[in-house]
């Protein structure tokens, strides 16, 4: 047995550093092994429900083919699949699910409803994405940095945009990994409090940076790494207009990826909106390695499978 088997993965504070090393050590492992179709069967006989009730494109391929890859059974479900628009409480669909699967993979909008499932549910939870959290993202983008630097701990990575779900995370999964996150955003739009807190307790051994400014540039300067996401997220499409305005000045260009070190790399996580939060030239530039990122969530999700319900004997 190891420390994994059976363990929801709800938010990255959750798993210690040595867990997330050894998730980013088997999801090299498990790319590697993918790239001359080598992949261990070690879903072999599992089924893993896979609910969206958000649009996806790259969470719902990315676990749908890992989970086949080591062959397991994804099973797609949506809202209208389900009884919860028709009056069944999370917690009764979460006992009734575990007793059909070996584990619940969500993308949803509450936090605290995909925790209320985990609490109900005998399976493990999975979280794909939530308002709060995006932490299969952030492992992802752990093994990205990873790859390329050889190397996390000290770091620096400048998040420029939104303080929203996938800031979050890289908060909390940076303060483990023991990197620097300086986060710049327009003032109202700002991480939430309790998570930078969090994100400082966390990284209090290791005596890093976390910061929380309003300039781009400050944060952008001697820049290991340049991260952005879309302005406006799934569901705030109402503010869209008043958004653009605010982080107007916020746009990840070359004029800012100047400040950062020569070799910095830039990431997003997928949709892009060219020319809002980061031109076409650094999309596209030789620094961008944010088509990685994208390849490297199937990688890191069959690692996670494999810890928590694979075979691993």
């Amino acid at each position: 047995m190891t420390p994994f088997k059976g363990k929801d993965f709800l938010t990255l504070a959750d798993y210690s550093q040595d867990q997330l090393y050894k998730i980013l050590a088997k999801g090299s492992e498990f790319k590697k092994l993918h790239k001359v179709g080598k992949l261990p069967r070690l879903l072999e006989g599992r089924t893993v429900a896979l609910i969206f009730e958000k649009p996806s494109t790259r969470t719902r391929v990315s676990f749908e083919a890992g989970i086949a890859q080591l062959g397991g059974h994804p099973l797609i479900l949506n809202s209208n699949d389900l009884q919860l628009k028709r009056g069944e409480t999370v917690q009764d669909t979460g006992r009734t699910l575990s007793r059909y699967v070996d584990a619940i993979v969500m993308r949803t909008f509450s936090q605290s409803f995909l925790e209320e499932l985990a609490e109900a549910s005998e399976a493990p939870v999975i979280n794909a994405l939530t308002d709060k959290y995006h932490p299969c993202q952030v492992l992802a983008d752990l093994l990205t940095i990873l790859e390329k630097r050889d190397h996390l701990a000290g770091i620096k990575l400048a998040y420029i945009g939104d303080g929203n779900n996938v800031c979050h995370s890289l908060l909390l999964g940076g303060a483990l990994v023991g990197m620097d996150v300086w986060v710049a955003t327009p003032k109202g739009y700002e991480p939430d409090e309790d998570v930078v807190k969090r994100a400082r307790s966390l990284g209090r051994n290791f005596r890093q940076e976390i910061k929380v400014l309003g300039d781009p540039n400050a944060a952008a300067m001697m820049a290991d790494v340049i991260y952005t996401d879309v302005w406006t997220s799934m569901g705030q499409e109402e503010e869209a207009e008043k958004r653009k305005r605010a982080f107007a000045p916020y746009q990840v260009n070359e004029a800012l990826l100047a400040l950062a070190k020569k070799d910095a790399l830039v990431m997003h996580c997928l949709p892009a909106h060219r020319g809002e939060e980061i031109s076409a030239e650094v999309l596209d530039g030789h620094r961008s390695v944010i088509f990685d990122q994208a390849e490297n969530r199937m990688h890191v999700q069959k690692a996670l499978l494999s810890l928590i319900i694979g075979d691993l004997r």
